[in-house]
């Protein structure tokens, strides 16, 4: 299916002057890097399946890449239409071998998560994951302590998910029972792909028990400006596997937030800001995987995570970082304001 598009604006401060970062021509040139990418550190015959979240993702390459110059969110624009993404994800169905294998290889991460969520927010409590996925996370929380309700609007995921033992709601956030009050609300590596971040953190702050956190996890935009412009330079190299090793090359995503830009929204939205970290993303290597390659990821990675914390306030050292911000007793503007 080709999706239709539309102009938009800002979806962190709602300005909608921007520079742009790539053409369509370039975007088209980054795909086919990471394809090239990958193709020499995967096995032949790789089932279609596990090309997914290396080189094919559930959204297209985008048409064009900008910059707001007020907030830095790093985002498409044009951008694919609010009511197709429902579809997209709902349809998105890998087999139960690869859900085995991703919530496996993800757990480890998530552990740290966990461990992080706990020492940020105080105490272990009660939960919601929103983008809970294949439930590598929710199985991490549990392990910690932690009592998490998963919500995903993949109807296979959740199947797959409950079959752990794990409680998972089919839908958005907006529709999960608005009685519902819990400690946090984790938006991990799904914030960035919903067609509306501000009303899904104003849903986060609905089901908040007073001084409850909202935790996001994404891809840092900033990074991604930083790197871009040396894929064309003596630095490619390096900058190609900065960004593919962390799946920022060919920016897959709608949105880049950067530490700045998300604070930005989640303070217009009530919220203060207690901590952010750089980080990396998580595991991708798998049996289909070259064993030199999965040891390169390892090493790539670990070296990036060293100085993901340093280089100014929108860390753009970092291909990902984790924000969290506890809710204010009264909100500085009203959702939707």
């Amino acid at each position: 299916m080709t999706p239709s598009y539309e102009l938009t604006s800002c979806a962190a401060c709602g300005e909608s002057d921007a520079d742009e970062l790539a053409t369509a021509e370039s975007m088209r040139a980054e795909v086919e890097s990471l394809w090239e990418f990958h193709s020499r550190r995967l096995q032949p015959g790789i089932p279609a399946d596990h090309l997914m979240d290396r080189v094919a993702f559930s959204q297209h390459a985008p048409l064009r890449v900008v910059r707001c110059r007020h907030c830095g969110l790093v985002y498409r624009n044009p951008i694919e239409r609010a009511t197709e993404l429902a579809a997209i994800y709902q349809d998105a169905g890998p087999t139960t071998e690869v859900l085995r294998a991703l919530h496996e290889t993800q757990r480890a991460s998530y552990a740290a998560q966990a461990e992080r969520l706990t020492t940020v927010f105080g105490r272990r409590g009660r939960g919601i994951e929103v983008g809970s996925y294949v439930g590598a996370f929710l199985a991490a929380a549990r392990d910690a302590g932690w009592q998490f309700t998963g919500v995903d609007v993949s109807e296979s995921a959740n199947r797959f998910t409950r079959s752990l033992g794990f409680d998972v709601h089919d839908g958005p956030l907006e529709s999960f029972d608005a009685g519902t009050r819990v400690d946090v609300v984790a938006i991990w590596n799904c914030l960035d792909q919903l067609a509306d971040p501000a009303g899904t953190l104003a849903a986060a702050r609905r089901h908040l028990a007073p001084g409850g956190m909202v935790s996001i996890r994404v891809p840092n935009g900033a990074c991604y400006a930083a790197m871009r412009p040396l894929l064309d330079g003596p630095l490619a190299g390096v900058a190609r596997g900065w960004l593919a090793q962390n799946n920022l090359l060919g920016f897959p995503y709608r949105y880049g937030f950067t530490p700045g830009s998300a604070t930005r929204l989640v303070e217009r939205l009530g919220f203060r800001v207690e901590h952010v970290e750089g980080d990396v993303l998580v595991p991708i290597a798998d049996k289909w995987t070259r064993p030199w390659a999965a040891v390169e990821e390892r090493v790539v990675k670990s070296a990036i995570g060293a100085v993901a914390g340093v280089g100014g306030d929108d860390l753009p050292l970092a291909p990902w970082f984790e924000l969290y911000a506890r809710l204010e007793e009264a909100p500085q503007v009203h959702p939707g304001s």
